[in-house]
């Protein structure tokens, strides 16, 4: 999809410029590693499910790790949206829905743990450097049919 905005808003990401970088550079800079937080946050905290949010996005890769009878609630306004994926967004007249299906809009992981150990997760993995936020909660889902499509088990708010 980022070839194809690329190649309708007719920009060469060598020279265009996004927060004062050559935009070629935030297209291509590596994904970020979790392993070492993740396994040090789980001696301590207990962790339910982890998502790892890649191709797919939210809608996707996180009911891949709830049971059936689970959704989960996002509050899209707990987090801030990094300037690639507003500029993405923008330059290819791409829909909000289409967005979270195919990047992950800033949110590279969910981490799933009890309510109660939310605030000490996210403590403890800010601690370690990581950008660590509430994003919604995991409540039980109305609709089990096995028929329900897996995106059913993620809302949007």
């Amino acid at each position: 999809m980022i070839r194809k905005v690329l190649e309708v808003a007719n920009i060469d990401p060598a020279t265009e410029q996004l927060d004062g970088q050559p935009l070629i550079d935030q297209l291509l800079a590596p994904t970020e590693i979790y392993v070492k937080p993740l396994l040090e946050l789980n001696r301590d905290i207990p962790l339910k499910a982890m998502a790892h949010i890649t191709g797919g996005g939210l809608p996707e890769n996180l009911p891949r790790v709830l049971p059936e009878h689970l959704h989960a609630n996002i509050n899209t306004h707990s987090w801030q949206w990094p300037n690639l994926f507003q500029w993405l967004q923008s330059a290819g007249n791409i829909e909000q829905s289409e967005m979270y299906r195919t990047f992950n809009c800033g949110v590279g992981m969910v981490i799933v743990v009890n309510a109660d150990m939310a605030e000490r997760a996210i403590d403890q993995l800010s601690n370690a450097g990581q950008r660590a936020w509430r994003i919604g909660e995991i409540v039980e889902r109305s609709n089990t049919a096995s028929d329900a499509p897996e995106s059913a088990q993620v809302s949007f708010i």
